[in-house]
């Protein structure tokens, strides 16, 4: 403890603050990169004028807040405050559409990753690059807003990400992270920066509606991990701690997306390695060793935060309807005059599913509160179904929800696994839904047969990934890769468990799978009748 306040309070401490879809989460990591304080604000997305939002103040006062916790959580642990930090990081939820006019004014609300309403303008550019450009990236919500004939195009002078707005507040430099980047537009990489030839293709294809602009012209700088991306100013720390205790002049490392914190997290950014990220939403990230033989809807290509290919599978939805039925649980319980701790009451239900038939007893489950592209859902309508004859039981039902977390995952996997026979060593996965020892990491195994580690790290997730990321950019040896770096100063020591697929699992899910594909029309059907 007394190591540990000395180190914070000589302004050592390297910081993490990551902007999850109902988190906000800081993370202060210590010489050992070991967590040694937190914060957290906990917010929600709005569905307003047929786009899923936050407000621009939410943004601002959320991140205020959380930092706000982390040092109050600092002051309360080591009896010291917390002024001053030598590197910091910010990363978010990637894609989405952020843009601004010449004086840095917002010209519409946030529209985030989780919208499905670019579909026409993704098919358009996917056929014109002959390149997967799903519905989320800024591109392709870019590109609706130009088909739409939406007025403020013509004034956008910057367009960005959630984690590049917040750096460019923090330091005033326009740029992010390679790994965010490739979820704005296409990466060549060989030169590690925006395909030129894709965007003279975006440029010609909007010439003839007279913009002021150029697509590279707005579009924030790339930076490779452990390059410098600007230090705090004064109005950054001024922004972040409003209290004026904090200094400026921290280091600060690229801001980078939650898949690219997700693999720095779970040193998983070596060929033939991945990782499984389950929160709101689902992705898996797969770093290549060669690239695919065709392109796919159901598949992204981004990179890792040092800029190497990575196939990404990504389902919108995955806990949420699982946790507002463990909610459901506890408001039962609550009527009866029994509370419960959360993290037993998760734990109890979670291993309860252990009990269930492999194939969850004809249970079905569809957690989509929005729309899932994997699936061809438009909108989401959570649906729980189940045929008369169907084993409902209190395990069954738990193990079909948790099934339906990586149920459109899978279905995206199966493309690189069975199709593209790609090689995986081994999957990390990390999340909250993770901490339940051997339940989810079980049936994910079962579900991509092939084996997952969980380390005991795994809870840490993203803002702890882009503290290690912001830790790289200041203790990095003259050359030293990040994949070098991540196993000789993080990971050396490294716990945790591996798991491989248990065969009845794995015919009990592929049954499951071949159910939630065959009936999904059940679910595009609801989205269309229940409004």
């Amino acid at each position: 403890m007394g190591n540990t306040a000395d180190w914070i309070a000589e302004g050592k401490g390297i910081l993490g603050i990551e902007f999850g879809s109902t988190r906000i989460k800081a993370v202060l990591i210590d010489e050992e990169h070991r967590p040694v304080a937190g914060g957290d604000h906990v917010w929600e997305n709005h569905l307003e004028g047929g786009y899923w939002t936050y407000h621009q103040d939410e943004i601002l006062n959320g991140l205020q807040d959380c930092y706000a916790k982390l040092k109050e959580n600092v002051e309360k642990t080591y009896s010291v405050k917390l002024k001053k930090i030598a590197a910091m990081g910010v990363s978010a939820m990637m894609h989405g559409y952020l843009a601004f006019d010449a004086d840095g004014k917002l010209l519409v609300p946030f529209r985030t990753w989780r919208n499905s309403t670019t579909g026409e303008a993704a098919e358009a550019l996917s056929s014109l690059f002959h390149y997967n450009i799903p519905q989320r990236w800024s591109i392709a919500h870019l590109y609706q807003a130009v088909l739409n004939g939406e007025d403020h195009v013509g004034n956008v002078a910057f367009l960005t990400t959630l984690a590049g707005y917040i750096h460019w507040q923090l330091t005033g430099e326009k740029v992010i992270g390679v790994g965010d980047a490739s979820g704005m537009f296409p990466i060549d990489p060989k030169t590690g920066g925006y395909d030129e030839a894709m965007a003279d293709k975006f440029d010609a294809l909007a010439a003839d509606r007279g913009y002021g602009w150029k697509l590279r012209e707005i579009l924030p700088q790339i930076c490779s991990a452990g390059e410098d991306a600007g230090r705090m100013t004064m109005e950054g720390a001024r922004l972040l701690d409003p209290t004026g205790e904090l200094e400026e002049g921290c280091r600060m490392a690229p801001p980078e997306g939650d898949a690219g914190t997700g693999m720095a997290a779970t040193n998983s950014v070596r060929q033939r390695t991945g990782n499984i990220s389950a929160g709101t939403s689902c992705f898996a990230m797969v770093v290549l060793e060669k690239e695919l033989n065709g392109y796919y809807p159901q598949i992204d290509m981004v990179t890792t935060p040092d800029g190497s290919p990575v196939a990404m599978v990504h389902a919108n939805n995955c806990t949420s309807d699982l946790n507002a039925w463990v909610g459901l649980c506890r408001e039962i319980l609550h009527t009866f005059g029994k509370e419960v701790d959360e993290g037993d009451l998760y734990q109890t239900l979670y291993t309860k599913a252990l009990e269930g038939d492999p194939d969850c007893g004809g249970l079905l489950s569809y957690g989509f509160l929005s729309g899932e592209n994997i699936m061809d859902c438009t909108e989401g309508r959570p649906m729980f179904i189940r045929t008369p004859e169907a084993k409902f039981t209190l395990a069954n039902f738990m193990r079909s929800h948790l099934y339906a977390s990586f149920g459109a995952l899978k279905v995206g996997m199966d493309l690189l696994l069975q199709k593209e026979k790609i090689a995986i060593d081994t999957i990390y996965g990390h999340g909250g839904i993770f901490k339940t020892k051997g339940v989810a990491q079980n049936f994910l195994a079962a579900a991509i047969r092939t084996p997952v580690s969980v380390m005991e790290t795994a809870g840490e997730g993203g803002p702890w990934g882009m503290a290690l990321l912001a830790a790289y950019l200041v203790n990095k040896a003259d050359g030293e890769t990040l994949a070098d770096y991540l196993e000789r100063a993080v990971f050396a020591d490294a716990k945790g468990s591996s798991v491989e697929p248990d065969i009845a699992d794995a015919e009990g899910f592929e049954a499951y799978i071949r159910r939630f594909q065959a009936a999904v029309g059940a679910e595009q059907i609801a989205a269309e009748k229940l409004q």
